[in-house]
């Protein structure tokens, strides 16, 4: 393992605005006090990338809320120091949904300084590298199965539809839920992804381009329950479309934040609509959800959904593929594997 010693200073990729509002990002040479601050601070192993890493470093999207911050909204590494009881020097742990590169700098460092209450200690049979390729996307689908599971789903209810399936949310989602004895249906507009869906578990695929959503309050119930990263139009039919006692978990907005629906499917069919916070999330629920991510929803096809790992030093060439649409599944940002050892 690496020397657990914070030198005076280390590389980090940081994203600033300039005075015209423009962003500009690169690596950098910082010090510990440059980072924000925090009780723990970490020699960090690896990060990942996701779609809202590549909004923030480019300048795409407004992600950050300060400036400057380090990027990167997760990663995974050993404690250097804590000033937090529950944590000691050589912890290996994660950080996810904590509000990195948005309030707080994050995993694109050699170290990084994190609040206590953001860490988790890396569950028994996952690697620093397995937490990564997981990630906020395999967390937050996590998160879902776990609060549909709560709210009374099972497996005898019927089949769950994740759509945005090939994201990583949609493919992590498919991937648990089906290990646990559900039969999974994949709404997705992309034929060329039916193989890579169906590895992942998927039963049925549906072409979302032939779908039709309906008009009225209550349409024919087919769904057990759903995972829905787009919102909009499609969530508003799948609450016409669950069956009584369904849960639909609502995880993202792709295709729109808007929901037009009436009370009609909660009141007569009891239908529950989930909102799926990665970020505040009580510290119990998302304990459990860590320690089921490690044993029953544990990902079987783990590195077909995150199959890609480049080096620190090429991350700053890894965003404009997020940006155009053109990379597929997940990558891992590896920053010092020796740390995994």
């Amino acid at each position: 393992m690496a020397e657990l010693n914070v030198p005076e200073k280390f590389t980090a990729f940081r994203i600033h605005r300039n005075e015209d509002k423009s962003i500009r990002s690169g690596f950098e040479q910082i010090t510990l006090s440059d980072l924000t601050d925090g009780e723990v601070v970490i020699k960090v192993a690896y990060s990942d990338i996701n779609y809202k890493d590549a909004l923030a470093a480019t300048g795409k999207g407004q992600i950050l809320r300060t400036y400057p911050l380090v990027g990167g909204i997760d990663l995974s590494g050993v404690i250097v120091s804590s000033a937090d009881h529950r944590f000691s020097s050589g912890d290996k742990v994660l950080v996810c949904g904590a509000q990195l590169s948005e309030v707080y700098d994050g995993g694109y460092s050699e170290f990084a300084r994190v609040k206590a209450d953001s860490v988790v200690t890396l569950p028994q049979g996952l690697t620093l590298k397995d937490a990564m390729a997981l990630g906020t996307a395999g967390y937050t689908a996590a998160i879902a199965v776990q609060r549909m599971e709560d709210n009374g789903q099972i497996p005898e209810r019927g089949t769950i539809l994740v759509t945005g399936a090939t994201g990583g949310v949609g493919s992590f989602a498919i991937n648990m839920l089906s290990n646990i004895g559900y039969r999974v249906a994949a709404l997705t507009g992309k034929p060329d992804q039916y193989d890579y869906l169906t590895k992942l578990g998927a039963s049925e695929i549906v072409d979302r381009h032939e779908v039709e959503m309906g008009k009225r309050p209550l349409e024919k119930a087919i769904w057990g329950g759903a995972v829905d990263n787009l919102g909009d139009e499609t969530l508003s039919w799948l609450t016409k479309t669950v069956v009584p006692w369904g849960n639909i978990a609502s995880v993202g907005l792709a295709a729109g934040f808007k929901l037009d629906t009436t009370v009609m499917p909660f009141i007569l069919r009891g239908v529950s609509l989930l909102g799926i916070n990665s970020i505040e999330m009580p510290f119990s629920v998302r304990d459990k959800a860590w320690q089921r991510i490690a044993t029953d929803l544990k990902p079987t096809q783990l590195e077909l959904i995150a199959p890609r790992t480049i080096p620190f030093k090429e991350l700053e060439t890894a965003f404009s593929a997020y940006i155009d649409g053109t990379v597929t599944a997940r990558t891992i940002v590896e920053i010092d594997a020796s740390l995994d050892n």
